[in-house]
């Protein structure tokens, strides 16, 4: 059988309300999931056992042992007798708010599903590598609760085929510094029907601990965007915009005055 690929659809946290901390440490969320077209890309063919080779431009620092998210996905998804030789082409930043790892897990569970012709139900797999995976295993619009693994789909008007421009400034953002950092404070649900005028709650602690990300966010609404946000736990923000050109003229603007920031333009599925 030759090699096949799958896309690690980028995600995007159209908006992102905490409502409180739990016991277990874990954080209530509302959100809005989205993915854009583009991201890291995974291939894999027929071997006899489990290998992972990582390339691309995002690869530095990245190990290809058991403690990569690609290898839990396929280690928890193989049984006897199965193999496969996986490349990840990391194109996404590390620890960017943007679901990279997530990502690339669901893609592997998509990608070796088929690969092995197995008719294994996914969802449970992916719930047990990490809370964002399952939202990434469907990578398409989705409204989620709890610590963002309860979902539901979702049709929002103005959300598929967006024009969307994704900019990190070239640093990374661990999530659990964030969630640590949040102030506790519940400023009310997400009206999924107002998704546009709602927030991320994790803005103000990601930008006290990385200042640049107030930049990044300065940058995009000069360009008058649709809307202008932090995704996740950042440092990646997002910008949607009326059209390709708008988005495309954004970030031939900002990469001309922050040649180091990384930027992608895509559009939302």
């Amino acid at each position: 059988m030759a090699s096949i690929s799958e896309i690690a659809y980028a995600k995007i946290n159209l908006a992102l309300h905490v409502r409180r901390r739990r016991d277990d440490g874990y954080h209530e969320l509302e959100t809005l999931f989205a993915f854009a077209e583009t991201g890291d890309v995974l291939t894999a063919e027929l071997a006899d056992q489990l290998s992972l080779d990582i390339i691309g431009p995002f690869s530095g620092g990245l190990t290809s042992g058991q403690d990569n998210l690609v290898m839990r996905a396929a280690t928890a998804l193989q049984t006897k007798g199965q193999g496969a030789r996986i490349i990840l082409r990391k194109n996404l930043p590390i620890a960017s708010g943007i679901g990279g790892g997530s990502a690339d897990a669901a893609a592997a569970l998509r990608l070796l599903s088929r690969l092995w012709a197995l008719d294994t139900d996914l969802l449970p797999i992916a719930a047990s590598l990490g809370a964002d995976v399952p939202a990434c295993l469907y990578s398409k619009t989705m409204w989620g609760e709890g610590i963002g693994d309860d979902l539901k789909s979702f049709d929002g008007e103005g959300i598929s085929g967006a024009p969307v421009l994704l900019v990190n400034p070239g640093i990374a953002c661990p999530t659990g510094p964030i969630f640590t950092s949040w102030d506790g404070i519940d400023r009310g649900a997400l009206d999924p029907d107002h998704w546009a005028v709602a927030r991320n709650d994790l803005e103000a602690p990601a930008i006290a601990l990385r200042p640049e990300i107030a930049d990044v966010l300065g940058a995009l609404h000069e360009t008058q965007p649709r809307l202008a946000r932090m995704s996740g736990s950042g440092a990646t923000c997002f910008a949607l915009y009326e059209n390709s050109a708008q988005r495309d003229a954004a970030q031939q603007s900002i990469s001309s005055a922050c040649a180091d920031w990384w930027t992608m333009a895509s559009l939302l599925r």
